[in-house]
């Protein structure tokens, strides 16, 4: 299961940041109008001007795939949870029915199980953290993104309006 997981965190989040950024990338399209009646050669020859200082100025190329700026939360594995809180929940057991000449197995018994139940809720604790870890991490990295490309979208609106287009 924990490979599984793995897998898809490394096939799934990319893929949902490359979504995130295509849809900040469509709602953010620029109209571009010729306001001193230059060319379509004009047009595309400062278009391509601007993308390259836009892209020197914010440090973001919308050509470019996105990339995540941090690795994601890191997920740890949690299949022993109940396991290991049975056995230390026998453990108890033993010791406790040590001290009150109870019998060590009825204890040990009643132990496991209060222990693995703790355990079990103690995975689910940390599964539900994992996502909110997760959930978390693709809100700053979309966050991130939609930064950069604004910053992208100032700068190269900028450099076209100071060649005489209207930006919208």
């Amino acid at each position: 299961m924990n490979l599984l997981f793995k897998c898809l965190v490394k096939v799934l989040i990319p893929g949902l940041i490359l979504l995130m950024a295509a849809e900040a990338g469509f709602s953010s399209e620029l109209v571009i109008y010729p306001a001193q009646g230059q060319s379509n050669e004009q047009l595309e020859k400062d278009k391509y001007e601007c993308y390259q200082w836009a892209k020197q100025q914010s440090g973001f190329d919308p050509m470019a795939p996105p990339t995540a700026s941090t690795p994601p939360p890191q997920q740890q594995s949690s299949g022993s949870s109940v396991v290991k809180g049975a056995a230390r929940g026998a453990l108890v057991g033993v010791t406790v029915g040590a001290i009150t000449n109870n019998s060590k197995s009825r204890s040990a018994g009643a132990g496991a199980a209060a222990g693995g139940l703790m355990g079990g809720m103690s995975r689910r604790d940390q599964a539900s953290q994992q996502q909110q870890a997760q959930k978390q991490w693709e809100q700053q990295e979309a966050q991130r993104y939609t930064e950069l490309r604004n910053s992208y979208n100032r700068a190269y609106s900028a450099c076209l309006e100071g060649k005489g287009y209207t930006v919208k």
